[in-house]
């Protein structure tokens, strides 16, 4: 069974087509501290179960764009623009 990721702006493709960009997390303001900013910048959660995750179309139209997946097998729940509401 083969991985496949659903790009909003070119349809259903295998995850090879893509880079991982990460977790989604909430960007440090201007005033944060240095150990802030190391947190957002290296620390990860890396939780089995549903995340929201950057992916990047690698090979295809070179958009960003965000996934909700499940960890534990991979289940792409839906795949989203980052304008728009995760719900």
């Amino acid at each position: 069974m083969s991985f496949l990721l659903n790009c909003p702006n070119c349809g259903e493709q295998n995850a090879y087509n893509f880079r991982f960009g990460g977790e989604v997390l909430d960007r440090p303001d201007h005033t944060a501290s240095k150990e802030d900013w190391d947190g957002y910048l290296y620390s990860r959660k890396n939780e089995a179960g549903v995340q929201n995750e950057w992916w990047y179309h690698k090979f295809g139209c070179h958009k960003w764009f965000l996934a909700l997946r499940d960890t534990r097998n991979n289940r792409v729940i839906r795949t989203f623009w980052p304008d728009a509401p995760p719900g």
